[in-house]
């Protein structure tokens, strides 16, 4: 790994390409009627996971008419879009999701919650070391390579642009999609920002074996646009979970949260989904659901799932990848660590391992991006990352010392991916040939890219079909 995300972001805006490239509604909860207060919940849509599409879905639902109620395993809403509140400084610093695309949709919705949004310029003042955690040692001489190649990427990207709107996929499927990226950096002469993309598709495992269809929707044409463009955006008080803060109040007692689902039955007369709440268990009676939690097998416990719905969820598999703010001392002010291999190919750090060591812009605190392609237990992760940054004080490189980990998240599963047999079999025309099977509609990174931005647009375009 050559860069971080956020570094990823400032070296493409510097290449100088750029050229190239509430009143609640009738039904909601405001009127709590005897059954609901019994344990029955009448609504017209139930969405299963509040994140960032489930969160934007449910608002948007309600704007059109419909009644709501959302199902949240934590205790927020969100999903990957946390924040870390420093008691020391009163500072702020965004985990997770950082960055929004400069979109009508994008400002609408933080605009109806009085979110104010400013251009991402970028971590100033901020320096970029290299180290090799597995040794503790500063990479001697080493340096990223000059992003010659961004041209031909953005002329890739540019060959397949709906790549950009999700997965409508020709048939046949463009072979090279489906090489590993690996190859396909070879094919195409990328070599020079392999480590660049790596640097922004964070949690993606290894991308020079994952298909090539993967890296480009996630470091995607939208993003090029945005990067090259100076248009990407970021909350004016650094402080994304804002909008989730606010968009909580507007949901009032639709949004159900520290709550699990304990089974969904879906019949002719409409869909019952069963719910274990903090204030005991609760029955939704709604005539559609919609599912944003990633769609593996393990998310449809107690669904009354059919085969073909069972075989195609069954196909998914996906990666893993944390974030963690540390309070450190000793560690130099302005400094970032990117994790490089001394002596693996385009110097990509092996997984697992850190992606980086980032300077926040509060004192003291510096955020941790960590990934594996395996399972890794949270245990086990924190175990490294305390081990890890003893080792560059003992490797002599940095006088640093751990203090604590003031916040440590599991963002996981992550990446949703399938085979590249699948792929070319025809996998993503099966997944969205789901969508209205058994009244029930999907959306969420699966179903496109970690980006939020690009969901919320992804799910607007499904709103029509869940309301129709």
């Amino acid at each position: 790994m050559g860069v971080t995300r956020k570094d990823a972001l400032r070296i493409l805006g510097g290449t100088g390409v750029a050229a190239a490239a509430a009143a609640l509604t009738p039904g909601s909860a405001a009127s709590a009627s005897g059954e609901e207060a019994s344990g029955v919940i009448r609504r017209d849509v139930c969405v299963i996971g509040g994140g960032a599409s489930g969160t934007y879905a449910a608002v948007r639902l309600r704007d059109l008419g419909h009644s709501v109620a959302v199902v949240e395993r934590a205790g927020r809403l969100g999903g990957h879009t946390e924040t870390y509140h420093d008691p020391v400084t009163g500072g702020t610093t965004d985990i997770g999701v950082l960055i929004y695309h400069d979109m009508p949709l994008v400002r609408d919705f933080f605009g109806r919650f009085g979110v104010p949004l400013v251009r991402y310029t970028g971590q100033g003042g901020t320096t970029n070391h290299y180290v090799d955690f597995r040794t503790g040692q500063v990479v001697p001489g080493y340096a990223p390579p000059p992003p010659a190649a961004l041209p031909a990427y953005i002329a890739l990207l540019q060959q397949y642009p709906y790549l950009d709107q999700g997965f409508e996929l020709p048939d046949p499927v463009p072979a090279e999609l489906l090489l590993p990226f690996g190859e396909f950096a070879v094919q195409h002469g990328l070599e020079s920002i392999v480590q660049l993309l790596n640097g922004y598709a964070q949690g993606l495992g290894d991308i020079l074996r994952i298909p090539a269809i993967y890296v480009l929707k996630n470091v995607s044409l939208s993003v090029m646009n945005s990067v090259l463009t100076g248009s990407l955006l970021i909350t004016q008080r650094r402080n994304n979970s804002e909008l989730y803060e606010q968009a909580t109040t507007f949901l009032g007692g639709d949004a159900l949260l520290n709550a699990s689902v304990t089974n969904v039955h879906r019949g002719p007369r409409g869909i019952q989904v069963r719910v274990d709440t903090p204030t005991g268990p609760r029955v939704i009676r709604c005539r559609k659901l919609l599912v944003t939690a990633p769609p593996l097998l393990s998310t449809f416990d107690g669904f009354d799932l059919d085969a073909t719905e069972r075989a195609i969820f069954g196909r998914f598999r996906h990666h893993r990848y944390w974030t963690a703010v540390a309070r450190l001392s000793g560690m130099p002010t302005g400094v970032s660590l990117v994790n490089v291999g001394a002596d693996t190919p385009y110097n990509l750090a092996p997984l697992p391992g850190w992606y980086g060591l980032t300077v926040t812009g509060v004192p003291n605190l510096w955020g941790v991006k960590y990934g594996s392609e395996g399972p890794m237990s949270n245990q086990a992760v924190r175990a490294a990352i305390v081990a890890d940054i003893r080792r560059l004080r003992t490797a002599g490189s940095y006088p640093v010392e751990l203090d604590r980990l003031e916040i440590f998240k599991a963002h996981n599963p992550f990446e949703l991916v399938v085979r590249p047999g699948d792929i070319a079999g025809g996998f993503y025309r099966r997944l969205y040939g789901l969508q209205g099977r058994n009244r029930t509609f999907y959306t969420g990174a699966a179903f496109h890219t970690h980006d939020s931005s690009l969901l919320w647009r992804f799910t607007e375009e499904l709103l029509p079909s869940i309301t129709a």
